[in-house]
């Protein structure tokens, strides 16, 4: 296309037409084939004005190299935990949301892949899916403590509410991970998961009930539980003979050191039920009340009230002896205790298993009168005189006592004259110790 009003340099031709073959537009004389003028890059912007590709939309549309990442392994635990696809893209969404927020941006590699166990764990709590934070931190190979931190950080962060699992939901799924089928070991040892979880749910049960499960963790009970039931089940003596540590080796898990704690736990509570079953004669104890685990758990509220009752009667009946023998050693009209004083003791009994507190209200010299001065000795635990009480009130830790400290000592006061003539030796004393000092000697060359 030829272009009026200019001329060649060149030849003056005035035929000149522009060429956009190329990318820079041209303008070109044809006569003599001389470039009269060429267009700038800089000066032609196509599309719009320069923007760095940090503000573009491009960054956008590419998530970060670390999210693919936690997205990944979030998928790979959903895989690994077979849950629907539901829990899945819940678990999506909530690691989305928080990894994105300010707690978890800019935290460790490690916390992310944390973070997108903790997503998982409350996506199957939200959905009735129950599994433990101990099968999150063992798919993730990190310490529980580490877990819970995040999973309690998260939970705040999303305001999200999860529900409390009990020991008793996930009793069916921790039992599927012990290979004790028929399939995987000798028939004499075999055991049904479905028998195994209903008598193992039956003994958690029984420990609830009984404190044995207050402030700990579910994993050792659980274990505890399984091995009891698969040993109450059959009780042969091939199962009879298996300690913990077979046992884990044979259902091919890894052993809990707390769990045979709770087996100790769980059998004295067995005994003391045990031994108020009227039609067993002989007495039990922690090695044979495995054959009695069944007949246990198919009366244990009977049995539960009975060793209460019975308790309680030897209470009043240690009470009553305690009383009868304050009247026999004290003489003086002060401290003579009249009848009232057993009824008193009963009726403060019976109240006191009327609210519930068995810590024994005990009648004591000092609760029928109040002239006589306090015991310097400390009040002692009442968690050992009750049938069942909270591990932390059986085995209270030991409080420091803190010794009153002296005021006003500044080292530089006077020292009184007595003071002074106890650390004087008479000549007496300087005679025997130089004859045990020569003593010593002598002995010692000897």
């Amino acid at each position: 296309m030829s272009r009026a009003g200019l001329s060649c340099p060149g030849c003056g031709s005035s035929n000149i037409v522009d060429d956009d073959l190329y990318s820079q537009a041209q303008m070109v004389c044809v006569d003599c084939g001389s470039v009269v003028s060429e267009g700038v890059l800089a000066d032609d912007p196509v599309g719009g004005s320069d923007v760095s590709y940090s503000r573009t939309t491009a960054v956008n549309k590419k998530p970060c190299a670390n999210l693919i990442k936690g997205l990944q392994r979030l998928k790979a635990m959903c895989r690994l935990l077979r849950v629907h696809s539901e829990i899945e893209d819940l678990s999506n969404t909530y690691y989305n949301q928080a990894y994105q927020h300010e707690s978890f941006i800019k935290v460790s590699l490690q916390k992310k892949e944390v973070l997108a166990g903790c997503c998982v764990l409350v996506s199957c709590r939200l959905l009735n899916w129950p599994i433990t934070m101990g099968t999150i931190s063992c798919l993730l190979d990190v310490d529980p403590m580490v877990v819970g931190v995040v999973y309690q950080e998260m939970v705040k962060v999303l305001h999200i509410t999860a529900p409390i699992v009990n020991v008793t939901d996930v009793m069916e799924a921790h039992c599927q991970e012990y290979k004790i089928s028929s399939s995987d070991v000798p028939e004499e040892l075999a055991e049904d998961s479905r028998a195994l979880s209903k008598r193992a749910v039956a003994l958690v049960e029984l420990a609830a009930d009984t404190w044995i499960v207050t402030g700990r963790k579910p994993i050792p009970i659980m274990m505890a539980a399984i091995y009891l039931a698969w040993q109450s089940l059959k009780p042969n003596k091939h199962r009879l003979k298996f300690s913990l540590d077979k046992f884990c080796q044979l259902a091919k898990v890894n052993k809990l050191r707390p769990a045979m704690k709770r087996i100790t736990e769980m059998k004295e509570v067995l005994c003391k039920l045990g031994k108020e079953i009227p039609w067993v004669r002989e007495e039990v104890t922690l090695e044979n009340v495995i054959l009695q685990v069944g007949d246990i758990l198919n009366n244990r509220y009977a049995l539960l009230r009975r060793a209460m009752r019975t308790h309680e009667d030897a209470l009043l009946a240690e009470c009553q002896t305690r009383c009868e023998d304050s009247l026999t050693e004290d003489d003086t009209p002060s401290k003579i205790l009249d009848a009232s004083s057993v009824e008193k003791c009963e009726l403060n009994t019976e109240k006191a298993h009327q609210t519930g507190d068995e810590d024994g209200n005990l009648c004591t010299v000092t609760e029928q009168h109040d002239d006589t001065q306090e015991s310097p000795d400390p009040a002692p635990n009442w968690g050992k005189r009750v049938l069942f009480a909270p591990p932390c009130v059986v085995h209270a830790k030991k409080r420091r006592v803190e010794q009153p400290g002296l005021e006003d000592v500044t080292g530089d006061e006077e020292i009184s004259d007595s003071e002074i003539d106890s650390y004087i030796r008479t000549p007496r004393e300087a005679r025997e110790f130089a004859l045990t000092q020569k003593m010593l000697s002598e002995s010692g060359k000897s």
